[in-house]
Order: C-alpha cells, then sequence, then structure tokens
C-alpha cells in the first residue's frame, strides 16, 4: 500500500473519535488536501475493500480497513512520542517527521520502539496509542464546543492539523491545561475561556471542534 493511501486511511481512523460527521470537506480540512483528491483516493479505497462510502457521504472503516489503520496510528503516535520527548522536536513539528518514518517500520521495529519509550500512553497530541491506552481511547475526550458555560474541564488532545497547532500555540495553551468556559459567543460562535491563571481568553468557532476535553 502507498504511503498516501496510508495516511487516508489513518486520518479516517482518527476523525472516528472526533465526534462529527466524517465528511470528504473535514478529512480535506485535516490533510490539506483538494476536495477531488479526497473523492479520487475514497474511491480507490472502497475499491479495494477498507472503507465503505456511500452516496451520502457516510465514510466507515471495514474491519480490514480498520485492522490496517489502528496498527498506522500506533506507529505515527509512537514515532511522535520519540521525536517529541528524546529529540525534543516541537509539538506542531512531529507529525510530518513520524509519518516518514512509520511508512518504513516493522512490527518488530515498532515493538522495540514501545518498549524503549516505556510503552506511552499518549502521543504529544493528546491522543491515545492504540494498545498502550489500558482501557482508554480517544471516544472518552469531549469536544470542547460541546462543553456548556460555567463547566471546568481540562484539554487532553488536540487534532492534528498543522495550521490548528499553529494556532493553537498562539492562544498560549496546552495540553493538561484546565479551562473554564466562559461563554458561548451567540454571533460569531467563538468561545470565551478561563485560564488557571485567570485570563481570558477566546477561541475561534472552527477551533473549538479540534480541542478536546475531559470534565473535572
Amino acid at each position: 500500500m502507498s504511503p498516501n493511501k496510508e495516511n487516508y486511511l489513518k486520518t479516517i481512523y482518527e476523525l472516528n473519535y472526533d465526534f462529527t460527521k466524517i465528511t470528504n470537506k473535514r478529512i480535506s480540512e485535516i490533510m490539506n488536501v483538494s476536495a477531488p483528491s479526497v473523492t479520487e483516493m475514497l474511491n480507490a479505497l472502497a475499491s479495494e475493500g477498507y472503507l465503505t462510502h456511500s452516496p451520502y457521504n457516510k465514510i466507515v472503516l471495514t474491519p480490514k480497513g480498520n485492522k490496517v489503520s489502528e496498527k498506522l496510528v500506533r506507529t505515527h503516535r509512537l514515532w511522535e512520542v520519540f521525536l517529541h520527548e528524546c529529540l525534543k522536536y516541537p509539538v506542531d513539528n512531529v507529525h510530518h517527521n513520524a509519518d516518514a518514518l512509520e511508512h518504513s517500520s516493522d512490527d518488530d521495529l515498532v515493538d522495540h520502539l514501545n518498549d524503549f519509550l516505556d510503552h506511552p500512553q499518549r502521543c504529544p497530541h493528546g491522543g491515545i496509542i492504540p494498545g498502550n491506552g489500558q482501557g482508554e481511547t480517544d471516544a472518552d475526550d469531549k469536544l470542547l464546543s460541546m462543553i456548556p458555560d460555567g463547566a471546568k474541564v481540562q484539554i487532553v488532545r488536540v487534532s492534528d492539523n498543522y495550521d490548528f497547532l499553529q494556532y493553537f500555540g498562539s492562544l498560549n495553551l496546552e495540553i493538561d491545561d484546565t479551562i473554564e468556559i466562559i461563554k458561548h459567543e451567540k454571533f460569531d460562535n467563538s468561545l470565551v475561556i478561563r485560564k488557571a491563571d485567570g485570563t481570558n481568553i477566546t477561541i475561534g468557532a472552527k477551533a473549538i471542534d479540534y480541542i478536546f476535553v475531559e470534565n473535572r
């Protein structure tokens, strides 16, 4: 299988846990590719039995596709941990390099890498590493946009999209930060939050669907 096809399967697997409908548009946004390219690739993957793609745009991995995707996500996230913790790559710059490494890693190398890293639970973006999560999955997280005013939550995961990660970094927010939801703005659907230090921050409407939290 080509690295490009593997990247699509990995993205679709991760979007399964994002509480939003998996659409061509969402895949296009996450992968920074054109909509026609997404359609072409989905058709190819469907013809090879990795997913089903209905006329109503319902994209679902088959058992065959899910098995391959989970293995890819596991390998990718382990390499992200290695790059960030051992080589000190910044969080917003590990994805591309992990992509290159995952496609050339066999099972034995991945197992040794996992042992070397002492079986980490999450990648630098907060995603659970399949097989290491001790019963947890990304499905345990909630979208920040779903949280009501007044609630206190902890940021546990963010979507692995370069443009979003640049924006997230500009907010001076980090994974594990505890925040309070102040209000959802009716005009533009942005969100006002308060950090633990008392600072108020406004997060854009699009970005709150890229941030995942757990109740405190």
